[in-house]
């Protein structure tokens, strides 16, 4: 199966668990690809002490998970993106 989300808030624990259902989705087997849009753009720069999305979201590459990200908003929020 082909999963696809999209993920448009920075709010941890949405960051956290939408890319909770991408890794349980790679780990299934699945192919799966997570767009960037809006202030999802920022999830590299989310801290919270509950809720390690930097860490699922390395998990989630590690598994061959692909994330892409909306590049008028990168621009719109002066970066470039990450890894």
């Amino acid at each position: 199966m082909r999963l696809g989300i999209i993920l448009s808030d920075k709010e941890p624990e949405t960051a956290f668990n939408a890319l909770r259902l991408a890794l349980f989705s790679l780990q299934q087997g699945d192919s799966v690809r997570i767009f960037l849009s809006g202030t999802g753009v920022e999830i590299d720069q989310i801290a919270d002490a509950k809720f390690d999305v930097r860490g699922q979201a390395e998990a989630v590459l590690r598994a061959g998970g692909q994330f892409f990200a909306c590049g008028t908003c990168l621009k719109l929020r002066a970066s470039t993106g990450s890894e």
